[in-house]
């Protein structure tokens, strides 16, 4: 199964597109839709679910934009991803986001919809680095703050 997400927000243009490339793909396709007005005419979906977890675990290969927590949600499992930002967005930071992850080897970065078949074959056939958690020390900086110390130097 192929997964696609848009978060929480809508992004028409990549649904649509995942439903006109549908019948050409072998996969079942599954489109979280969120507040969109595209209705899928050939795969299934839904708008919203409490978790996305069981379609990712469930998904050979997920497509989401290019929002942090979706991006996260993946990466994290190491399944393939072909991330693509959604040109509706103000500040474009989606791009961004891609953008490192490519480089980090996490993802494929898909910046056009016209490329997207060509993403989904490259990112079935690409092995993906295994995304590790930076180390996170805000929480001695915080208690630092709070007991009046002078911050930890490491």
């Amino acid at each position: 199964m192929l997964f696609v997400t848009v978060g929480t927000t809508d992004f028409d243009a990549l649904i649509r597109r995942v439903d006109d490339l549908a019948p050409r793909i072998s996969d079942d396709l599954v489109c979280q839709i969120g507040g969109g007005r595209y209705i899928p005419r050939n795969c299934d979906y839904f708008r919203f679910a409490p978790s996305l977890a069981d379609y990712i675990e469930r998904a050979r290969l997920i497509i989401s934009h290019g929002g942090q927590g979706s991006v996260m949600d993946v990466v994290r499992t190491g399944k393939p991803l072909v991330g693509v930002s959604n040109p509706d967005r103000r500040d474009h930071h989606q791009d961004d986001i891609l953008g490192k992850f490519e480089e980090l080897h996490h993802l494929i970065w898909c910046r056009s919809l016209n490329d997207l078949e060509d993403s989904i074959s490259r990112a079935s056939q690409t092995g993906f680095a295994q995304y590790v958690d930076p180390a996170c020390g805000i929480q001695d900086v915080i208690g630092d703050f709070l007991l009046g110390t002078k911050p930890r130097r490491k």
